[in-house]
């Protein structure tokens, strides 16, 4: 689950880490009013969204006056903010962070991230911050650090120490970049976080840190053991399709290929996403069908990949096997089908228990269907359904 950039640094704030004064507005006036309480004779308004490349798209703004804070606010409040990561339709602008501007000397970046190659919480940093980190890391991926922390001790305040050298930090700064590590790493464990990105982290012209923009990512399946940050979630940033698999218990994402997928397993999703890039085909999702989903669930998943309309061919992957069986699945796809109607090719590989019986299923009730033996048959089958409706 991703959260703004100011619910971030509050976060990140009660762990003693330094962030700038600011506050967030909805509206032009309540923005100049955020400039004037801060004080101060500059200051920064930063369109809230969930996206990055703010800056370049002109959203975030240095301004010199109150009425310049207003200004900026009310242009981009209600405007479609469109980033690198946004795609052409951009973002909607409900909220600006106002805060004080910063001397700024030099900018770092700073990460901490799972890695899921070691299995550990790890930290990635690097004296080039700012706009341009992902040119700066595909040039010189050697002046990347990357270090991973060993979870029995934690981030050691000597494997700290030598993070802040590499990033060229010594004596007061030194010591304060090892205070910021330790906190945010407190922060990570704490909030059960899967990403906290300070982008940049600014070394001040008075020799302080400040992190001046953060990007926090918390793991969805442990927001069980924190109601106070599920409260965070804004659901106006997520795919209404997305929300409405969650209330329906299935992990989906929408992605930008033309080929519905649904699978039961997040290991088989990600390998029928592999193996269908590898036959030159575009998943359009990730639909996770968990084990002890039910019909009607399975239903409704079928039902978003049948009215995205994108999606020009669909390929169900089930291994039947434990609670979820590969009839109760034919069931859900059935009943999707007979509901909203089956416009685009379907695939069906089904392996497992009652395998027979899907097949019989889908037949019986008059579903169009190709049946495929494995993975690799049927990501061909459905490849070849997608070029054939294409042309």
């Amino acid at each position: 689950m991703k959260i703004h950039e100011y619910q971030a640094k509050q976060l990140l704030r009660e762990y003693g880490l330094p962030v700038p004064d600011g506050a967030v507005a909805e509206t032009a006036d309540a923005a100049e009013a955020a400039a004037r309480s801060l004080g101060g004779a500059r200051w920064v308004v930063k369109a809230q969204v969930h996206a990055g490349g703010r800056g370049k798209a002109g959203g975030i703004r240095l301004v010199d006056s109150q009425d310049e804070v207003r200004e900026v606010a009310e242009r981009l409040l209600g405007s479609r903010l469109v980033t690198s990561q946004t795609g052409s339709e951009g973002k909607a602008v409900k909220q600006v962070y106002v805060e004080q501007a910063c001397d700024v000397a030099r900018e770092c970046y700073l990460a901490l991230l799972v890695d899921r190659s070691v299995g550990r919480v790890a930290v990635m940093a690097s004296k080039a911050g700012g706009t341009d980190i992902e040119d700066a890391a595909a040039h010189a991926p050697d002046e990347i650090l990357r270090a991973a922390i060993d979870p029995a001790k934690g981030l050691e305040r000597a494997q700290a120490a030598r993070l802040a050298a590499g990033l060229g930090l010594d004596g007061a700064l030194e010591a304060a970049a090892v205070d910021l590590l330790t906190g945010l790493y407190a922060a990570f464990t704490d909030t059960d976080a899967s990403l906290i990105e300070i982008n940049p982290l600014a070394v001040t012209g008075d020799g302080a840190l400040r992190a001046l923009d953060v990007k926090m990512s918390l793991d969805d399946n442990a927001l069980f053991r924190h109601p106070e940050l599920e409260a965070l979630r804004d659901e106006d940033e997520v795919d209404p399709s997305e929300l409405e698999a969650k209330r329906f218990e299935l992990n989906y994402v929408r992605l930008d290929g033309n080929i519905g997928v649904m699978v039961n397993g997040a290991g088989l999703a990600l390998a029928t996403v592999d193996i269908l890039k590898q036959h030159g085909g575009e998943p359009a999702d990730f639909m996770d069908v968990r084990p002890v989903a039910t019909r009607a669930q399975i239903a409704t998943g079928f039902g978003m990949l049948l009215t995205n309309p994108k999606v020009k061919a669909i390929l169900v992957n089930i291994y039947g096997g434990g609670i979820l069986r590969c009839d109760t699945v034919a069931e859900g796809v059935a009943s999707a089908c007979r509901d909203i109607g089956l416009g685009v090719p379907l695939v069906v590989r089904a392996a497992g228990t009652n395998m027979e019986m899907c097949r019989k299923i889908l037949v019986g009730q008059g579903i169009p269907v190709t049946f495929a033996e494995d993975m690799a048959e049927a990501a061909a089958e459905v490849v070849a359904a997608v070029k054939r409706e294409a042309a």
